[in-house]
Protein backbone atom coordinates (compact mmCIF):
# COMPACT_ATOMS: atom_id res chain seq x y z
CA UNK A 1 0.00 0.00 0.00
CA UNK A 2 1.61 3.25 -1.11
CA UNK A 3 0.04 6.66 -1.50
CA UNK A 4 1.66 10.01 -2.13
CA UNK A 5 0.33 12.79 0.03
CA UNK A 6 -0.56 16.17 -1.39
CA UNK A 7 1.11 19.31 -0.05
CA UNK A 8 -0.24 18.79 3.48
CA UNK A 9 2.60 20.34 5.48
CA UNK A 10 0.91 20.01 8.88
CA UNK A 11 0.22 16.29 8.42
CA UNK A 12 3.72 15.70 7.08
CA UNK A 13 5.33 17.47 10.03
CA UNK A 14 3.28 15.45 12.52
CA UNK A 15 4.21 12.25 10.67
CA UNK A 16 7.93 13.07 10.90
CA UNK A 17 7.66 13.97 14.60
CA UNK A 18 5.99 10.62 15.33
CA UNK A 19 9.21 8.78 14.45
CA UNK A 20 11.41 10.89 16.75
CA UNK A 21 11.52 8.93 20.04
CA UNK A 22 8.62 7.96 22.26
CA UNK A 23 8.18 11.59 23.31
CA UNK A 24 7.81 12.55 19.64
CA UNK A 25 5.18 9.83 19.22
CA UNK A 26 3.18 11.17 22.18
CA UNK A 27 3.57 14.74 20.92
CA UNK A 28 2.43 13.73 17.42
CA UNK A 29 -0.56 11.89 18.88
CA UNK A 30 -1.59 14.99 20.86
CA UNK A 31 -1.04 17.31 17.87
CA UNK A 32 -3.13 15.04 15.65
CA UNK A 33 -5.89 14.52 18.22
CA UNK A 34 -7.85 17.70 17.49
CA UNK A 35 -7.81 17.71 13.69
CA UNK A 36 -7.19 14.23 12.34
CA UNK A 37 -4.77 14.31 9.43
CA UNK A 38 -5.01 10.95 7.59
CA UNK A 39 -1.33 11.01 6.59
CA UNK A 40 -0.21 11.77 10.14
CA UNK A 41 -2.53 9.13 11.60
CA UNK A 42 -1.08 6.52 9.27
CA UNK A 43 2.49 7.25 10.37
CA UNK A 44 1.50 7.47 14.04
CA UNK A 45 0.12 3.92 13.72
CA UNK A 46 3.35 2.74 12.11
CA UNK A 47 5.50 4.44 14.76
CA UNK A 48 3.38 3.07 17.61
CA UNK A 49 3.83 -0.42 16.20
CA UNK A 50 7.60 0.07 16.12
CA UNK A 51 7.63 1.22 19.76
CA UNK A 52 5.55 -1.77 20.89
CA UNK A 53 7.82 -4.11 18.93
CA UNK A 54 10.80 -2.50 20.65
CA UNK A 55 9.22 -3.14 24.06
CA UNK A 56 8.59 -6.78 23.11
CA UNK A 57 12.25 -7.14 22.10
CA UNK A 58 13.32 -5.64 25.43
CA UNK A 59 11.26 -8.27 27.24
CA UNK A 60 12.77 -11.05 25.10
CA UNK A 61 16.22 -9.66 25.93
CA UNK A 62 15.77 -10.86 29.54
CA UNK A 63 16.15 -14.49 28.39
CA UNK A 64 19.85 -15.44 28.63
CA UNK A 65 21.83 -16.17 25.46
CA UNK A 66 18.98 -17.00 23.04
CA UNK A 67 17.07 -13.88 24.03
CA UNK A 68 20.17 -11.77 23.55
CA UNK A 69 20.75 -13.14 20.06
CA UNK A 70 17.11 -12.66 19.07
CA UNK A 71 17.12 -9.14 20.52
CA UNK A 72 20.25 -8.06 18.66
CA UNK A 73 18.90 -9.32 15.35
CA UNK A 74 15.46 -7.89 16.14
CA UNK A 75 16.84 -4.46 16.99
CA UNK A 76 18.82 -4.34 13.73
CA UNK A 77 15.65 -5.21 11.79
CA UNK A 78 13.72 -2.66 13.84
CA UNK A 79 16.30 0.02 13.03
CA UNK A 80 15.87 -0.73 9.33
CA UNK A 81 12.06 -0.55 9.67
CA UNK A 82 12.33 2.76 11.56
CA UNK A 83 14.60 4.31 8.90
CA UNK A 84 12.23 3.22 6.11
CA UNK A 85 9.23 4.64 7.98
CA UNK A 86 10.97 7.94 8.67
CA UNK A 87 12.10 8.28 5.05
CA UNK A 88 8.55 7.54 3.86
CA UNK A 89 7.22 10.31 6.13
CA UNK A 90 9.88 12.77 4.95
CA UNK A 91 9.17 11.95 1.30
CA UNK A 92 5.39 12.22 1.78
CA UNK A 93 4.66 8.56 1.08
CA UNK A 94 1.96 6.63 2.86
CA UNK A 95 3.74 3.29 2.65
CA UNK A 96 3.81 0.65 5.38
CA UNK A 97 7.09 -0.25 7.07
CA UNK A 98 8.57 -3.59 5.97
CA UNK A 99 7.63 -6.89 7.61
CA UNK A 100 5.00 -5.82 10.20
CA UNK A 101 3.60 -2.60 8.70
CA UNK A 102 0.37 -4.17 7.45
CA UNK A 103 -0.24 -5.66 10.90
CA UNK A 104 0.39 -2.30 12.57
CA UNK A 105 -2.20 -0.71 10.29
CA UNK A 106 -4.69 -3.47 11.10
CA UNK A 107 -4.08 -3.47 14.87
CA UNK A 108 -4.19 0.29 15.34
CA UNK A 109 -6.85 1.23 12.77
CA UNK A 110 -8.85 3.19 15.37
CA UNK A 111 -6.02 5.71 15.90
Amino acid sequence: METNVSNDVQGKNIAIISYLTVIGLVLAFVMNNEKKEPFASFHIRQSLGLVITSIALAIINVIPVLGWIVSIIGYLVLLYMWIVGLLNAVNGKEKVVPILGNKYTEWFKTI
